[in-house]
This record gives structure tokens, C-alpha cells and sequence, in this order.
């Protein structure tokens, strides 16, 4: 196919909106589509947590299904878009999504698209979204998932076009690569995106080392690459790599970048021209992209296309919005609780304030669709019990930018709402208007997308100090995707819970857990730092005192935390030997007791500390996790293999080692730290092997 167009053919093919080629009946495509959490901006969809809030569900099996849910509304919006001879944005098969960017810093406005700081849980959790959205089939790709941005991009917004992220070989190889690794060789993701900024000088979007010594020979990549959206236009307009958009698309395209956002590749023609670029380097190309088309089935009868016959009545059917509702469950994590939760049903008043406690945008953070049905927190609690008199107030508004003369009048409208209640449920935290891409300038306490401070913002802690006054039970729902100081509601209120972004029907998820149908089982996938006082500088990309990985503090809930309502009793040992030679694996088996009153969820989860001879981390790293749900006075059993692979580390030379030595294993509920056991009165447990080498094991990476 590709021989038989011209040079201005194939180039108009490697642009996002590739235009018919009539006379060989190849039809115009538009490759831009959006799924992070949901098909995006095509009309109605099914609306799932955000992606920080599905890593919290520390679930892969979940995220593997939702992933197939979403896949399935792809093909069946697609298939009727084309019907009607719809090829335009958002209408397409391949999918601009996950975001498996490592959230190193909370006021990146990004981080909620992503699944959080750590490198392990986000591979897991990526590749089970990529899995779920490409499909089963020997053949065809349901769609094609893409992985993005890479590599190393996690902020600042506002210099995102022009920024080099400098980084040292081990950081590169143990914190910004693995997920990408992951995704590409085990979840066999058929698309990456380049991100804007450089990376150790080079544009990340023509990067030899990024795109074609790592990806490509050392990964075995075989998909495409597509550049973040007009990437290639900064190469001379804001990185001064280039002088003009034909260098910059002929840069581009050599070193490994197949598919244009933007327009900047109209000007290869110039640069075909002027020899900067072959037909043969413009032929790989082109070459990639039809051969994605082709495992999309494009080019064949759709009755040959094992997903073509889904039907358009899949789209936000009531099993997919059930879905959504259960994996919005899944991600409500219980901070703090002195027994004031769950509540009783058969409450006679309850108060409801807040800024997030009746907001529709709140549920559905970025890049979403339109849900046909939405249940904000006010609405699932008059759903939880609709005998108790509700009584509500917006209290204050969200941010200091939307402060009226009416505050005080609000305040004051919530006190008094409490004072008539028998218990008070604050809605606080933030929202998708606030912290997101390049965001909205209306908010200029905020950095265009990004958080300059994470305290609550506006006047939402002189609400909680003014309800906390009145006496009365006090419970806080924060809504944020991203780690928030909550210090103030932690220390005045009698439970905090934090819910994300919870998707469509997040409201009545959220008052499930309030009122007792389940028991919260959320984990943090991102360190809750005491105030902004703790963090490096923002545009620092060291991993040093980042995240929970190499973080020298004490944060306000640590990573991997979150309370249930019920009580575990964990025990464990290795399977047979307290010794091996490196390169083997380890087997542990884990007894899991629920002693507690209730049914309910927790998240088993293995943290490795290596010998400190091969590893300079300050922490312990985590390295498996799997949910298990046991009822009240059962014991059940489970196992984790840990192979050569999980328990190597990187070192200054970027390689991965085995080092001997003794590592310790902590098998529990929540990173270990000295007050694991204060904050969650679960029980844990240690274990110490020994690896003998004669020297470091070097694995593949």
C-alpha cells in the first residue's frame, strides 16, 4: 500500500487528521481519541473514576475490566460514527491513554490522570488498562492503547514546552522508565506519545536514546509513536533545537516519531526537499501507522471483525454504569475514624456543606464524557436515607478566586445547619477546574493548572474550624486528585475520607461507605505530606526526599494507607528457605484473618528493603499487592512469588542488580513506618532471606 503513494500522500498520512486517498479507497482517519477514564468527548459515555482513584483500588482485575468496558464503548460509538460517515475527532480506535507519567510531585495538575508516585503500582496497573482496552484477540487490536508521556514529565504545566528534565541514569531507570517498560513489553501497548520537554537535553519527541536505543532495541517495541499535540513546534520555537518546522519535522521523524498532533509535519515535503529526510525514513513511517489501521481491522469486512458487531446499545448501558458505581467503591479510602462511621441509618438529621458536596464537575475530573446519569454526595446521602431531614449549604466556595460578599452569610448558613443536625459531613477539596493541563487563568492562586501550595484552598479550613465548635460529630469527605493538606480536618474531625474524582455516580459510592453497605477498602497512591514546607523544588526531577520511596519525613498518612471497618490479623512465612542464590525466586504464603465485626476488603501489600551495600533508598519499595475480601471470622490464604526481577534494584550505572546480601520482607496493609501500627491497628509482619552471590547479578532491564 504504502509504495503506491507519492511522497505528499504518505506525508499527509502521518498527520492526526490523515485525509481519504480516494483512488486506493483508503478512507480519512483521525487518530486523536481520548479514554482515560471513560470515552471522552464524543457525546454520552460511561463515566469511571479517575485514574488516581482507580490506583487507589490497588485492583488490577478492576481496572482490567473497566478498561474493557471502555473498549467496548469505543468500538460501538466508533462502528456508528461510521455509519453515518463520521470520521472526525474523538471518533477513532486508537486511544490517547493511560497517562503512566510517575506522580513525583503534588502540584502537578496532571497527577490525577496518572496512577500515582510509584513506579510498580502504576506498570500494574497500566498494563492491565492496556490490556482490557486492546483485547484478546489473535488477530485484531480492539483498539490501540498509548502509553504516554514519555519519558520523564511530570510538570511544571507552564514550562512543559520548553523544559529539560535532567536526571541521573538511576533515576531515569528506577523511577520514570519502569512503567513504561512494563507497559510496553508485558501489556504489549501498541502506541507510545512523546512528552513535550526534553530529557537530558534531547526533545522527548526525537530523542535517539528515548525512541530508539531503549524503546525500540532494548524493549523491542513495534508500534508507533505519536507526539504530544504540536511537540514538534517547540523544537524551534521554545527548545531552540531546530531553526525552522521542517528541521524540526525532519528531526522528528528520524529519530523514531511516526505520527504527528499538529500540523508540523506538512512541512516534510520542504525537508524531503532539501535532503534532510528520505523516502525510505518517511516509508518506516508511514508503514507503522497503516499497519496499525490494518490490526484495527480498517481495511476488512466488518462481518472478518470480531468487535465490529458490538452494539451501539452498550454505550453507558445500566451493567456499565453498575460498573462504574463499584469501581468508585473500590477507590473510597477511610483516613481517619475514632468510631463515628459508619454512620446509622437511622440518623434523624444530618448537615451537609461544603464546596464538592453538590458539584457535578467534581465527579468527573478530565478528559470525560457525558454521563447520563450523576449522583453528587448530597444526592447519594438523601439516596442512603431518605427518612432523615438533610439539611445543606454550600458553606463557602472552592477557591479564594470565586469569594463573594456572600461568604460570611454562607458560613454562617452552615453553622447553623449543624447546630440543627446530628452529625455534619463536609464536602471540601478541590476540582479538574483547579488542577489540570495548562488550566484555566481564572484561578491565578494556581499555577495555569498547577497548585502552588496544597492546603485547602479559600475558606474551606474556617469552615471546619467554625463546625468543629458546635460540638457535633464531624465528618470529612475531601475530593481532590491529588495529595491535599488535610492536617486541620485530621485533627478536628472524628473521620476523614478521601474520594477523588469517583466518576458519575461517585455521590452514592461515596454515601455507601458513610452509611455502612460496604466497608471502604482504599489505599493512598500518593503520600499525604503535612504541608508544602516537605517538598523539594517543583521543577527539581531528583528523586531525593520524593515521594514515599525516598521521602525523609513523617507525612500526614503514608503511602499505601487506609483504614476498613473491620480489623486483620496478618501472619506469613517463606515457602521452605531463608536463603537462596540470586536469580531465584522466593515463595510466601500469607494467612489473612478477619477478626473484625464485618464483611470486608483489604489490600495485602509487599514492601522489599534491600541490603543497603547495593541500594542507596532510604525505604522500603513496594513489590506486590493483591486485594482479598473475607468475611467477618474467616481465615484465607494466598501466596506471592518473588522472582529475581522483583526483588533487583538500580544502581548508579542504570543497570538492574541483584545484590547478595539479607533483604527484608514486610508483608502488610500500608507502607511500613513507625507508625504503621498506631494508624491502623492491623497487624503485619517481617521476614528476612539472605541472597548469596559472589558479586552483583546484572539482569536484563
Amino acid at each position: 500500500m504504502v509504495n503506491h503513494l507519492t511522497v505528499n500522500e504518505k506525508i499527509s498520512q502521518m498527520l492526526h487528521f490523515s485525509p481519504e486517498i480516494s483512488r486506493l479507497g483508503i478512507p480519512a482517519y483521525t487518530w486523536w481519541n481520548e479514554a482515560l477514564h471513560g470515552v471522552a468527548r464524543a457525546g454520552t459515555a460511561t463515566v469511571f473514576p479517575q485514574s488516581i482513584g482507580m490506583a487507589a483500588s490497588f485492583d488490577t482485575e478492576l481496572v482490567y475490566e473497566c478498561a474493557c468496558v471502555i473498549s467496548d464503548e469505543v468500538r460501538a460509538k466508533h462502528h456508528e460514527f461510521l455509519r453515518r460517515g463520521d470520521t472526525g475527532i474523538y471518533k477513532g480506535l486508537t486511544i490517547w491513554s493511560p497517562n503512566i507519567n510517575i506522580f513525583r510531585d503534588p502540584r502537578w495538575g496532571r497527577g490525577h490522570e496518572t496512577y500515582g508516585e510509584d513506579p510498580f503500582l502504576t506498570g500494574r496497573m497500566g498494563v492491565s488498562f492496556i490490556k482490557g482496552m486492546q483485547g484478546d484477540d489473535d488477530v485484531y487490536l480492539k483498539t490501540v492503547a498509548t502509553a504516554k508521556h514519555y519519558a520523564v514529565h511530570s510538570g511544571p504545566e507552564k514550562l512543559r514546552h520548553s523544559f529539560d528534565a535532567v536526571v541521573s541514569l538511576r533515576d531515569l531507570y528506577e523511577t520514570y522508565l519502569p512503567a513504561f517498560r512494563d507497559c510496553v513489553k508485558e501489556g504489549m501497548a501498541y502506541s507510545v506519545m512523546g512528552a513535550y520537554n526534553r530529557t537530558n537535553s534531547e526533545a522527548c519527541c526525537a530523542s535517539p536514546t528515548l525512541l530508539q536505543k531503549i524503546l525500540r532495541d532494548d524493549w523491542g517495541f513495534e508500534g508507533y509513536v505519536v507526539s504530544d499535540c504540536n511537540a514538534i513546534l517547540d523544537f524551534h520555537l521554545y527548545h531552540h533545537l531546530t531553526e525552522h518546522p521542517h528541521e524540526s519535522a525532519a528531526m522528528a521523524v528520524k529519530n523514531g516519531c511516526d505520527l504527528n498532533c499538529g500540523r508540523t509535519y506538512t512541512h516534510l515535503k520542504a525537508a524531503f526537499d532539501e535532503e534532510l529526510i528520505s523516502e525510505e525514513e518517511i516509508d518506516i513511517a508511514v508503514s507503522r501507522l497503516f499497519e496499525a489501521r490494518m490490526k484495527l481491522g480498517m481495511f476488512d469486512p466488518p462481518e472478518r471483525m470480531p468487535y465490529s458487531s458490538i452494539p451501539y446499545s452498550k454505550n453507558d448501558c445500566r451493567a456499565h454504569r453498575q460498573k462504574s458505581y463499584e469501581a468508585a467503591c473500590s477507590t473510597m479510602t477511610l483516613l481517619k475514624n475514632n468510631g463515628v462511621l459508619p454512620l446509622s441509618k437511622d440518623i434523624k438529621t444530618i448537615a451537609v456543606v461544603g464546596p464538592n458536596a453538590d458539584d457535578r464537575d467534581v465527579l468527573f475530573a478530565n478528559y470525560k464524557g457525558i454521563a447520563s446519569e450523576t449522583i453528587t454526595l448530597l444526592d447519594g446521602i438523601r439516596e442512603a436515607v431518605p427518612g432523615a431531614e438533610i439539611y445543606y449549604s454550600l458553606g463557602c466556595h472552592v477557591s479564594k478566586t470565586e469569594l463573594r460578599d456572600d461568604e460570611t452569610s454562607l458560613l454562617s448558613e452552615a453553622v447553623s445547619c449543624a447546630m440543627a443536625a446530628d452529625a455534619v459531613i463536609i464536602a471540601t477539596g478541590i476540582n479538574s477546574r483547579i488542577e489540570g493541563e495548562e488550566a484555566d487563568p481564572r484561578y491565578p492562586e494556581f499555577g495555569g493548572g498547577d497548585r502552588t501550595d496544597i492546603d485547602l484552598p479559600g475558606l474551606q479550613n474556617k469552615l471546619i474550624d467554625l463546625l468543629y465548635e458546635t460540638g457535633k460529630p464531624l465528618i470529612t469527605v475531601n475530593m481532590s486528585g491529588s495529595a491535599v493538606n488535610l492536617c486541620n480536618a485530621d485533627d478536628k474531625c472524628d473521620a476523614v475520607m478521601q474520594a477523588w474524582y469517583p466518576g458519575s455516580l461517585g455521590g452514592r459510592a461515596v454515601a455507601g461507605a458513610l452509611f455502612g453497605d460496604y466497608s471502604p477498602s482504599g489505599k493512598l497512591p500518593v503520600t499525604f505530606y503535612k504541608s508544602i514546607e516537605q517538598l523539594p523544588a517543583f521543577d527539581d526531577y531528583e528523586m531525593h526526599d520524593r515521594t514515599y520511596r525516598f521521602f525523609n519525613d513523617t507525612p500526614l498518612y503514608p503511602f499505601g494507607y487506609g483504614l476498613t471497618y473491620s480489623d486483620f490479623d496478618i501472619s506469613c512465612k517463606i515457602d521452605n528457605t531463608d536463603k537462596i542464590t540470586a536469580g531465584e525466586s522466593l515463595s510466601i504464603n500469607v494467612n489473612v484473618t478477619n477478626k473484625g465485626p464485618i464483611d470486608a476488603r483489604e489490600i495485602i501489600q509487599i514492601y522489599i528493603d534491600p541490603p543497603k551495600n547495593g541500594a542507596k533508598n532510604p525505604n522500603p519499595e513496594l513489590r506486590a499487592f493483591k486485594p482479598i475480601f473475607i468475611d467477618t471470622g474467616l481465615t484465607k490464604e494466598t501466596s506471592f512469588i518473588i522472582d529475581a526481577r522483583t526483588m533487583s534494584v538500580i544502581n548508579d550505572e542504570g543497570q538492574r542488580i541483584i545484590t547478595p546480601g539479607n533483604y527484608t520482607i514486610y508483608i502488610g496493609t500500608c507502607q511500613p513506618d513507625e507508625r504503621t501500627y498506631e494508624l491502623t491497628s492491623k497487624r503485619s509482619c517481617k521476614l528476612v532471606f539472605e541472597v548469596t552471590s559472589e558479586a552483583d547479578l546484572i539482569l536484563e532491564y
